[in-house]
């Protein structure tokens, strides 16, 4: 069970403070079922409702500093996600994402930066879905990062792209 004020992690919505929990009946059969109330941080107007009785398998605290700085230090040995054909490319990024967990972010990131070079090498561009889901993961992993080390996202790229150079 989360609590009012907590702040978590959705991968849709990103870091979210937990604002209320509420009743509504969203099948229309009125019953009413209880909701979190979540307010992404970086779109305060913005409203998302997830269920109690599945909160767990949707959203997660957001890391602690302890975690973040493991998280930067572990970026060289952190493998990249594995793709078993170009038809489950999308597939396999839309699950890691979903996944909402630091490491699989750092793979996709790490992933598609070599994919890209090989590409760019060959004269050809990014793929639109290979840079969207680089942009995805990148907002996400910065973003939380920046929150748990109460720094800013562009100090994580720029901290990111140190750790996957070395």
């Amino acid at each position: 069970m989360f609590s009012l004020g907590e702040f978590v992690v959705n991968a849709s919505s990103g870091i979210c403070e937990i604002k209320d929990i509420v009743e509504l009946d969203m099948s229309g059969d009125r019953t009413l079922k209880s909701y979190y109330l979540l307010v992404p941080v970086d779109e305060q107007t913005a409203k998302v409702f997830i269920p109690v009785d599945s909160a767990s398998q949707r959203m997660r605290k957001v890391i602690d500093s302890k975690r973040a700085n493991q998280v930067i230090d572990d970026i060289p040995s952190i493998s990249e996600i594995t793709v078993p054909s170009e038809r489950e490319r999308e597939i396999t990024y839309r699950k890691a994402i979903k996944s909402c967990e630091p490491e699989q972010l750092v793979g996709i990131i790490k992933s598609l930066h070599r994919r890209k070079k090989e590409r760019y090498a060959k004269g050809k561009k990014c793929t639109a879905v290979d840079e969207r889901y680089f942009k995805i993961a990148e907002n996400h992993l910065y973003s939380e990062l920046a929150f748990a080390l109460s720094k800013q996202k562009d100090e994580m790229l720029q901290l990111v792209s140190e750790r996957l150079e070395s």
